[in-house]
């Protein structure tokens, strides 16, 4: 089917977006509306404005029910949401428990998996989705970032219901087939693996769904949000568009590898080392052999997003994909959990660079404990101050080189010499 509504520029206006938005709506008569925005993590998505002016559109029509698509994360505080989505009440956002309020929708068969994963995996996989799906809605509204991503390849569509909505046996499955597949022949990529296992659900269990996807393609520099692309319809064809859009904008190309990598991670949005670790996932294409990441995290106070994810991490610890696969075979509580053995996998950088983790509420003992180096945070960031470090390459006094990348979520760092491996 044809898109609904586009938008394209250097920069959208808010009122771009919102007569694409109205656009998007013309000759529907809607009672009931459910909107699946991302959670905070997903700030710089552009979301939250998305989602407020829908909200507005349709309250005195329709009855509208938010659920943000958290998968695997803690739940938005009235805080967040307040400062994510403005003045909607508090009381129409719904919270995802991706273990408990799930029903599964169909089995993706083995022989299928073994085909795209190219033998990697071989087990027949379960679709569960949040159960608030199938409550009668008219339209329910799929919103979120398109943007390089470590499991999937490029973030969003059909992932932000299949995994932000989604249940421990779907969520766990789709990250360990991304992991035994391989994030770095992925990540920027679309058709991967994982996003044929995804398309193979929107396919067979989710067509007779009302659902509307609205895309967006943002960057942020200095923090302010510029929407370069929103992208409106059915079907996979604004996937396809904002995909190729992204493609130009988050996809940093190095003409050389990085010795030493900054990465700053924002205390709002990066509490836990299971979000942090987006500085591993995207700059471990643009390290060099030999080279360091410092990851400059003030606001990481934990391992995991909930208590199971967090004991699994601290048991076992970023010990890299032999290791863990290891692990994996032996253990029945990582093999219970294959999401957090996928992020034990992908937080590693099996040797090839040093990862140092700069904090202020984690202990030395709990870092080198997962295999991290340790730096206190007051040290690090007075020498590598994320006040005044510009974007990209930066020399400091005394002359040493170094990359610095103020919000890893936003794009992939990948050198040249990288292409094609």
């Amino acid at each position: 089917m044809d898109l609904k509504a586009v938008a394209t520029g250097e920069t959208l206006s808010r009122a771009e977006i919102e007569e694409t938005l109205r656009r998007s709506l013309a000759g529907r008569t809607l009672k009931k509306v459910l909107i699946v925005p991302p959670d905070f993590t997903r700030f710089h998505s552009n979301a939250g404005l998305i989602t407020n002016i829908y909200y507005h559109l349709l309250k005195d029509t329709a009855e509208v029910d938010i659920m943000p698509a958290l998968g695997t994360h803690a739940p938005m505080t009235r805080e967040e949401c307040a400062e994510m989505f403005g003045d909607i009440p508090f009381e129409r956002f719904f919270e995802h428990r991706w273990r408990e309020d799930v029903v599964n929708i169909g089995t993706v068969p083995a022989d299928f998996l073994r085909e795209v994963s190219e033998g990697t995996w071989n087990e027949p996989v379960d679709c569960e989705v949040n159960k608030i799906l199938f409550q009668g809605y008219d339209l329910i509204l799929s919103v979120g970032q398109v943007v390089p991503h470590e499991v999937v390849g490029m973030s969003n569509h059909s992932k932000n219901i299949l995994v932000g909505l989604g249940g421990s046996k779907f969520i766990n499955a789709s990250h360990m087939v991304g992991a035994l597949y391989g994030l770095e022949r992925m990540m920027g990529r679309d058709n991967t693996a994982v996003r044929k296992l995804f398309d193979y659900c929107v396919e067979h269990f989710l067509r007779e769904l009302p659902i509307l996807w609205v895309l967006t393609v943002t960057t942020a520099p200095a923090g302010v949000i510029h929407t370069h692309g929103l992208f409106i319809g059915e079907g996979r064809k604004p996937l396809e568009d904002a995909i190729a859009l992204s493609q130009q904008k988050n996809l940093d190309l190095l003409e050389k590898p990085i010795k030493k990598c900054v990465v700053y991670l924002t205390p709002k949005e990066f509490k836990s080392t299971w979000l942090g670790n987006k500085s591993v996932y995207r700059t471990r294409m643009a390290i060099a052999d030999g080279g360091e990441l410092l990851v400059l995290a003030p606001g990481v106070e934990k391992f995991g997003e909930d208590p199971i994810q967090d004991r699994l991490i601290r048991k076992y610890g970023y010990v890299g994909r032999a290791r863990i696969l290891e692990l994996f075979r032996e253990n029945e509580d990582l093999r219970a959990n294959m999401g957090t053995a996928a992020h034990l996998i992908h937080g590693s950088s099996d040797g090839r660079f040093r990862i140092v983790y700069a904090v202020k509420k984690l202990t030395r003992a709990e870092i080198e404990g997962v295999n991290f180096i340790y730096a206190d945070y007051d040290e690090a960031a007075a020498r590598y101050d994320p006040e005044t470090l510009r974007p990209g390459p930066n020399t400091l006094p005394d002359g040493e080189e170094i990359f610095f990348i103020p919000n890893p979520a936003l794009g992939l760092w990948m050198s040249k010499d990288r292409i094609g491996k």
